[in-house]
């Protein structure tokens, strides 16, 4: 099997970094969780903090065992992938392989690639810049939307009316962004009181 061959059915990935830290935002903000950020995306958000991570190319392509064998070096058991846009691959093998170790499962994802994985938990965090598949909206736990630009708000609307009605709803302010539009949010959810707020603690901790 060629080594593209072996990325096509997930048996191995393009891996940008893996480390071990706390979540900072979204529902398990404050757990330890192991960060496995895949290479590659094809959605482009002019405020992604990570655009060294889109072009996959740039990144090692490491087995599922290793990648897996890595996260079995630390104490916590909850993993989350994320990219990058880590629904561009296959997912099934590498959660199959986590789920036998005993990892609870998380993503964070855009849903622009079909849905793929056994996951816990999905975080679906929808761009403006691609529009998401239809396959997201049946699994997606929470929604979270960041918010850019005013306009973000009625975004996330035209989101919320797509998801299961459990699905937990969260709006999340832009870092760079954070001091125009934080007030905004907390009258925005106090008034919609089924809408929660999402910070990005990590960065206030200076933590990966």
């Amino acid at each position: 099997m060629t080594l593209e061959q072996q990325v096509a059915s997930g048996k191995s990935l393009p891996l940008m970094e893996a480390f071990y830290t706390i979540q900072g935002e979204g529902k398990f903000t404050g757990h330890p969780a192991y960060f496995i950020r895949l290479g590659g995306c094809d959605v482009g958000c002019v405020w992604c903090d990570v655009k060294e991570s889109w072009e996959a190319g740039k990144w090692p392509v490491l087995s599922i065992e290793r990648i897996v064998e890595e996260a079995c070096s630390y104490p916590g058991r909850l993993v989350v992938i994320t990219g990058g846009e880590p629904l561009m691959y296959d997912l099934g093998p590498l959660t199959k392989l986590l789920k036998e170790k005993g990892f609870t499962t998380n993503i964070e994802t855009s849903g622009a690639h079909p849905f793929s994985g056994d996951f816990d938990w999905v975080c679906f965090s929808p761009k403006k810049f691609k529009k998401p598949h239809p396959s997201i909206y049946e699994v997606a736990d929470e929604l979270k939307v960041v918010v850019f630009h005013q306009s973000d708000f009625a975004f996330a609307e035209e989101h919320a009316k797509l998801v299961k009605s459990e699905c937990e709803l969260r709006l999340q302010p832009e870092w760079s962004k954070a001091e125009k539009f934080t007030p905004e949010i907390v009258e925005y959810v106090k008034n919609r009181p089924f809408w929660k707020i999402s910070l990005q603690t990590h960065k206030f901790m200076a933590i990966p």
